[in-house]
This record gives structure tokens, C-alpha cells and sequence, in this order.
């Protein structure tokens, strides 16, 4: 049982808690010839695929290493320039390894923002009065399970596919919420949780679902 993350919404749109509890590297490795099939954007902070494909390497994956050696934003770690050494033919045959890139928290944000209109478009197209919205949504990939508190807060998991019972892994989350955040006297409502004690309760809580399963949280 895998979990990948965990994730707070406010009522009014705004991320404000995010946990990456297991989220899988897919990396790609392959020699490649001069030219290179691949068109790269040079960003000073990554290096990513902009145009075509080739043997699972796809649009937006990050270069993150070149004959063994890491990339760091747009230079080798021996401070050679990226694009400069792959626009050089005597490089080439050269060996280059992509990984999906990894979200940043401006990115999470964005998301996040995004996320609650979807939800409100899918209560107003519910042929029932009083949806509840988005409760789950599946890709071929993974599966995001969506619970939604009388107050409007969004609590978002985000699972392997084929998982069963986690409306009960969704409610223990928002217990813990509820008894290390909400009962912080320091802590204001829709701003950024940081709350260690409620990070470690969670982390536990995933630790333990993915060792025993969901339907022994409570034991």
C-alpha cells in the first residue's frame, strides 16, 4: 500500500499543508548519438525535455545527470556549461539520465488554487441538490481521494490505484488535524501549518497504513 502525499486546502482555495510521503523517482537513462533527438529548454534552475519523446523519456522530465555525472540547474557538478557540452559533437556517444520533475511549493499553490474550482464546478453539475463534490478522481497512475469538513476545509490523499477505505484514512487525518493543529493556541486558521508535533503524528499514521493497512489505524 502505497501513499504518495497528503494534502490541506483551506475553504477559501489556498494550500496550506503539503506532505510528500512516498513519492516514486522514475528515472531514464539512454545514449544517445549526435544530434540529439531531443529539444531542450535550459532554464537556469533545470534542464527539461520541451519537444519530442524517446523510449519513456517525455516532454517536462529533468535531465539530472550526464555520462554519471549530476546536473545541477543548467551546469555539471564540475562546472562544465550543460547545453555547451551537448552541443559539442566530440561528446557524443554521451549518456544522459531524466527524471519526472518534482513539484515545487509554488507549484503545489498553484494546484491547490486550481483543485477548488474544479470542486465547485462538480457540486454544481451534481443532479442532486447538496453535493458533496469531488471525492475521488483516478488515473492510470495513482488515485486522489478528496474529503471535504462542514467548515469547507478540503483534506486531499493522494494513493496508489486500487485502494479501498480511505474515506477512514481521510477522517483519521482530519482527527489529528483537529486535536495538534486546530487546539494550537499559536496556530491562526488558513494560514501554513507548521506544527511538528502534528507532522510526526502523521508521518506515523502513514507509516503505519502502509505496514499494516488502513483497516488497522485504529489498533
Amino acid at each position: 500500500m502505497i501513499i504518495y502525499g497528503v494534502y490541506i486546502v483551506s475553504k477559501s482555495g489556498g494550500l496550506i499543508f503539503n506532505l510528500d510521503n512516498n513519492v516514486p523517482r522514475i528515472e531514464h537513462e539512454k545514449t544517445f548519438t549526435y544530434p540529439l533527438d531531443l529539444v531542450l529548454d535550459y532554464d537556469p534552475k533545470k534542464v527539461s525535455v520541451s519537444f519530442n519523446r524517446k523510449d519513456g523519456i517525455n516532454v517536462g522530465h529533468v535531465l539530472v545527470a550526464v555520462n554519471g555525472m549530476p546536473v545541477n540547474g543548467a551546469t555539471l557538478e564540475d562546472g562544465r556549461d550543460v547545453k555547451t557540452t551537448l552541443e559539442s559533437p566530440d561528446n557524443f556517444p554521451i549518456n544522459l539520465k531524466f527524471s519526472r520533475p518534482k513539484m515545487t511549493t509554488n507549484e503545489k499553490i498553484f494546484l491547490a488554487s486550481m483543485f477548488y474550482p474544479l470542486f465547485a464546478i462538480a457540486s454544481q453539475l451534481s443532479p442532486e441538490p447538496k453535493s458533496s463534490g469531488i471525492e475521488l478522481l483516478e488515473a492510470d497512475t495513482f488515485t486522489l481521494h478528496c474529503f471535504q469538513t462542514l467548515t469547507g476545509v478540503k483534506f486531499i490523499v493522494i494513493s496508489e490505484t486500487g485502494l479501498n477505505g480511505m474515506d477512514l484514512l481521510l477522517r483519521k487525518v482530519y482527527e489529528l488535524y483537529s486535536d495538534y493543529v486546530l487546539k494550537n493556541p499559536f496556530y491562526s486558521l488558513e494560514m501554513p501549518i507548521r506544527c511538528e508535533l502534528f507532522d510526526n503524528k502523521l508521518q506515523e499514521l502513514l507509516l503505519q497504513v502502509e505496514k499494516t493497512g488502513i483497516n488497522n489505524i485504529d489498533k
